[in-house]
């Protein structure tokens, strides 16, 4: 789709439709929707004197404009109280309106900067999260349908009238990047597990090294049995696919520091292993590698914004399949730091390969460590699907993630790590167990992984709530999310800056 800034008037811009708001408890149209109701003769105005435009969050009126408009249609969008407004709300309404004008044939839209002004929302702010809003809205996966009339239509083109038109570019330059990195990651973890496969992730991530500058490496099976990657090999031996660790980097300062490693969980299928899931929505498990997506979509994002640090994204790649060479519950594997761990559930798979990719992370002499992982149902169980679980030996670096989340509408929230918790891993026979038991079980699982990192800044996110949705609401439409791409972006441009 064709983002561009325009300046001048929005009832002079001709489109298919243009987009104006209402607040929810105003009695007039305001700003943009007052001069289009002058242009219709006060249609707006009598719409909401009679109560079928009430300013609702994500309400949705359409009115034709024969001849008095350039454009052919005018959408009405409800933005809530206006005391409440926030970019994310903006980003939402845009979304659901470009989607409902996709569905009635619109290819052109032109819309202004919404909500500029109001809570002090900057200009640049809302005109970004109106890109975001489109482009995330208006995703769709449907590569492997092939009926035409199955198909949806497009939005071809989309213009935002304001001003300073520069100050305006810049800011859609940027939403663009955000959400194209995002429904680049939203692609990958919705192929399905036989097109995506440990080979074929590492293709993938080869293909962005080739396309973006960045510097790619693949480990095969012989060089993680040379390094001791007990975990991910342990991990992949039920299954006829080799895994792959997949190392990608954004080099953006002349230093040989690796300023931030962003590790991401990678199993491409996980069905459990030997500890088989049940087979109830089992087909969603392909979508078990979100978080390996995430950080290499995120290393997109840099690339194209080219901040002044050094960024490292390391993916540990296999299935998670059941067989007679599969990994045992009471197996004993050994992770890359020579540490033991007595397997007590193989569904308990993500933290073993992630604690080799945390290793390797130390090898590599990170500054600050953030791995995304759908790790475990127990998130999803305290938190719901609203929430990334977040966790954290460091405060700082933590209340940046949730900060950068916030500005990304990607919600995040922080669970305890108290010591009492790693009680819960104690092994008789190993030095730790790979799982702590039933209760907070998004705590053990991160205090497990915490057993790797020794001292680095570091925080884990637990995307197993958020990583996907079944219903479509605001921008995120069903299937993989993207989050948390845009919350990556962020806190590693806020720790450029610093």
């Amino acid at each position: 789709m064709e983002i561009k800034a325009v300046t001048g008037d929005l009832t002079g811009i001709k489109a298919g439709a243009i987009i104006v708001n209402h607040f929810e408890g105003m009695k007039h149209p305001d700003g943009d929707a007052a001069a289009v109701d002058k242009a219709l003769d006060g249609a707006i105005s009598r719409l909401i004197k009679q109560g079928d435009i009430k300013g609702k969050l994500n309400e949705i009126t359409l009115l034709h404009s024969p001849g008095k408009l350039p454009a052919s249609r005018v959408v009405v969008v409800g933005l809530g109280k206006k005391r409440e407004l926030n970019t994310n709300k903006v980003r939402g309404a845009i979304a659901e309106t470009c989607r409902y004008l996709r569905g009635k044939g619109v290819t052109s839209v032109a819309t202004g900067a919404q909500g500029a002004g109001i809570n002090r929302i900057k200009i640049e702010d809302t005109v970004q999260a109106v890109t975001e809003g489109a482009l995330l809205g208006l995703y769709s996966f449907r590569r492997y349908i092939t009926k035409k009339e199955n198909n949806f239509g497009e939005i071809k083109q989309l213009r935002i009238v304001g001003q300073p038109k520069a100050m305006l570019t810049r800011a859609i330059t940027r939403g663009r990047i955000l959400a194209e990195a995002a429904n680049w990651a939203r692609d990958m973890v919705n192929e399905p597990g036989n097109f995506m496969t440990p080979a074929q992730m590492a293709e993938a991530a080869a293909q962005l090294a080739k396309e973006y500058g960045l510097k790619f490496e693949v480990l095969d099976k012989e060089k993680m049995t040379e390094l001791g990657m007990g975990g991910l090999l342990g991990v992949s031996q039920g299954s006829q696919q080799p895994p792959k660790f997949i190392i990608l980097s954004y080099q953006g300062s002349d230093s040989d520091k690796v300023d931030v490693v962003l590790a991401g969980k990678g199993i491409t299928f996980d069905s459990g292993g030997i500890s088989i899931k049940p087979s109830d929505k089992m087909n969603e498990m392909k979508g078990d590698m979100a978080g390996g997506a995430s950080v290499l979509a995120t290393l997109i994002a840099l690339a194209r914004l080219k901040p002044a640090i050094n960024v490292t994204a390391l993916v540990p790649a296999p299935e998670n399949l059941p067989s007679g060479t599969a990994l045992k519950p009471g197996d004993i594997i050994k992770a890359m730091n020579g540490k033991t761990i007595e397997v007590l559930n193989t569904d308990a798979e993500g933290r073993l390969i992630l604690a080799d990719a945390l290793c390797y992370a130390k090898k590599l002499g990170a500054g600050a460590i953030i791995d995304v992982a759908t790790l475990t149902g127990a998130c999803i169980v305290a938190l719901g699907n609203i929430c990334t679980g977040v966790f954290s030996n460091n405060q700082n670096l933590s209340n940046k993630v949730i900060a950068a989340g916030n500005e990304a509408g990607e919600l995040a929230w922080p669970l305890p790590m108290f010591d009492e918790y790693k009680e819960q891993l104690k092994s008789d026979i190993a030095d730790i167990k790979n799982t702590g038991g039933r209760y907070g079980g998004a705590i053990t699982a991160a205090k497990f992984l915490a057993d790797f990192i020794n001292g680095t800044p570091w925080v884990h996110l637990d995307i197993a709530g958020t990583y996907y949705t079944d219903k479509e609401k605001g921008y995120l439409v069903k299937g993989a999310t993207g989050v948390p791409v845009r919350t990556l972006v962020n806190v590693i441009l806020s720790l450029a800056k610093k």
